[in-house]
């Protein structure tokens, strides 16, 4: 019986995302991610190289999945807020995988220096049609959007989980969300 080389790589790289975000590039198990995989420890070496080169196609894979699930738009930027948010929500360990990226490897990957000029261009159209803030430099009021969409997961109690029901409190999780929705309404409306 021949072997689904795809279906092997997919579950590998399902394996090593939640590996890396729970543990990081350095405390990262290639043994526990081939075993969570159910595939042989050598194929992560045919297939993706070293554990290091592993990582960065988990980082690839991720980023690529964010950008189709939320489309980014400037002229709409506490909607694309919102729905980062959302998503990150639904996906804590994708927040964990990156703050990982930020310790571990704070450069900007290819893709992540190629989708950051996109958005700063687009960011750059809006605010000389008028339909966002210009007073702030593109790449700063971008920066400012996105760390307002994930400051709550980084803070010393976010994404705390009570009463272990492995839930969070869904009034808590809208207060938040309205928030940063509101917080990005305020940094990007224009100025008039």
């Amino acid at each position: 019986m021949a072997r689904d080389s795809a279906a092997t790589k997919a579950r590998l790289l399902d394996a090593a995302f939640a590996e890396f975000a729970a543990y990081g590039i350095a405390g990262a198990r290639v043994d526990r991610i081939a075993e969570a995989a159910n595939a042989n420890k050598r194929l992560i070496y045919v297939y993706f190289g070293n554990k290091e080169q592993l990582f960065d196609a988990v980082i690839e894979r991720a980023l690529t999945m964010g950008a189709e699930t939320v489309p980014f738009d400037a002229e709409n930027l506490p909607d694309y807020a919102g729905q980062v948010f959302d998503l990150l929500v639904a996906q804590p360990d994708l927040a964990r995988l990156l703050t990982w990226k930020q310790l571990e490897r704070p450069g900007a990957t290819d893709l992540e220096a190629t989708a950051y000029r996109a958005k700063n261009a687009a960011v750059v159209a809006a605010q000389q049609q008028g339909r966002i803030n210009a007073d702030l430099d593109p790449a700063d009021l971008l920066a400012l959007v996105l760390a307002l969409t994930q400051a709550w997961f980084t803070a010393a109690d976010g994404m705390s989980r009570t009463g272990g029901s492995g839930s969070w409190p869904a009034q808590r999780l809208a207060r938040h969300r309205a928030a940063v929705v509101h917080a990005v309404q305020r940094v990007t409306a224009p100025r008039g």
